[in-house]
């Protein structure tokens, strides 16, 4: 199903994001959780794509199979970086010849094994060139072509000198031709409304899904700053995660947070939320359950 079609029927839309496993065990492992996750008729799912297409195969081969062995509709990542125009265009046919509807547009970033990457190199080198180039491959099925999403940043890019600059080149993906904006995961509600009210003042009228990962672990914080791009943890919930005894206690910390997370964007007419799962359904589930849905 066309991203924007999805996103008109759900209102507010709930969905979900794994990646591909490297071990025969965790293929097995995530399609259990998949199963059960499939209970809650999300709106759609997405599978990541690994720094510089390290796992363009690896995340083909899980599109594909989430689409053929499930009722979902799944999103296809899909970077810049590491790539020429022909991969790029390969890339979307077996997307295409395999069913995948939709694609999540980003920058990306060089695996880390390649500090001295030269992106030069690159067909494209932002985005909003990626979407454009999306957007003008047809497809026999559909002639809106692929449905796209890209990224945005609650906390602020990383990489931007300043956040008025930053709405910019987001406004650029928009303009290109993206559907909806996906936001990377956030602590602080306030951060997604400043973020809201920015993109309304750019002019800025897509669909923005709020990012959402409840934390695990202690260990797991740390990690997840880095794959966020450096992640804000508010005092407070830096305090509350210091009281805890042990990872038991973190995990029960992080779903009430997110539930709390999702409880107060729902209230403030959040457009949709996205769990980041990390191949885990119990957390989304009980927060599922801590919200009181059921599909």
């Amino acid at each position: 199903m066309h991203i924007r079609d999805i996103l008109a029927n759900h209102n507010p839309s709930f969905s979900f994001e794994f990646f591909p496993p490297k071990s025969d065990d965790a293929w097995n492992e995530l399609f259990s959780n998949i199963a059960r996750l499939q209970e809650l008729n999300p709106a759609f799912v997405s599978v990541t794509y690994g720094a510089g297409g390290s796992t363009r195969q690896q995340t083909h081969d899980l599109v594909v199979r989430i689409q053929r062995e499930t009722k979902l509709t799944a999103v296809a990542h899909l970077t810049c970086v590491c790539h020429s125009q022909q991969e790029l265009s390969d890339i979307l046919d077996r997307f295409a010849a395999s069913g995948v509807e939709n694609v999540m547009a980003l920058r990306g970033d060089p695996p880390r094994t390649m500090p001295n990457y030269d992106r030069k190199q690159d067909a494209f080198q932002y985005a909003a060139d990626l979407v454009t180039f999306i957007r003008s491959r047809k497809r026999s099925t559909d002639p809106r072509g692929f449905g796209i999403g890209v990224a945005g940043f609650p906390e602020g890019h990383p990489d931007m000198p300043n956040r008025i600059k930053e709405m910019e080149f987001l406004k650029q993906k928009v303009d290109a031709g993206a559907d909806y904006i996906c936001t990377q995961l956030f602590f602080d509600n306030r951060d997604f409304y400043d973020f809201r009210d920015r993109c309304e003042l750019a002019g800025i009228t897509a669909p923005i899904v709020a990012g959402i990962m409840p934390i695990a672990t202690k260990a797991g914080m740390t990690r997840m700053a880095e794959l966020a791009a450096g992640a804000r943890f508010p005092a407070a919930l830096l305090k509350a995660v210091g009281r805890c005894n042990s990872d038991a206690d973190v995990r029960l910390l992080g779903i009430h947070w997110a539930t709390q997370q999702c409880l107060d964007l729902l209230n403030n007419g959040v457009r949709g939320i996205h769990f980041y799962t990390l191949n885990k359904s119990d957390a989304t589930l009980q927060i599922y359950a801590n919200l009181g849905l059921r599909r």
